[in-house]
């Protein structure tokens, strides 16, 4: 049974994050030929103050990058 998590910031639509587990979903499928009732994909979401990169916060890296 393929178990996929996927992290993601916080800031995108259902509509994105349902495309992205379907897509996820059907790779998994059509790589490994696993049948499509033992794949399990889920999103664990995050806001932008709770994850840093380079020393630098996502929300502060947002911020700076606005017109």
């Amino acid at each position: 049974m393929p178990l996929v998590e996927i992290h993601l910031l916080q800031g995108r639509t259902k509509e994105q994050k349902k495309a992205l587990l379907t897509a996820v979903t059907a790779a998994v499928h059509q790589s490994i030929q696993a049948p499509l009732d033992s794949i399990k994909v889920w999103i664990q979401e995050f806001p932008p103050d709770e994850y840093m990169s380079a020393g630098v916060l996502a929300a502060e890296k947002k911020q700076a990058n606005k017109p």
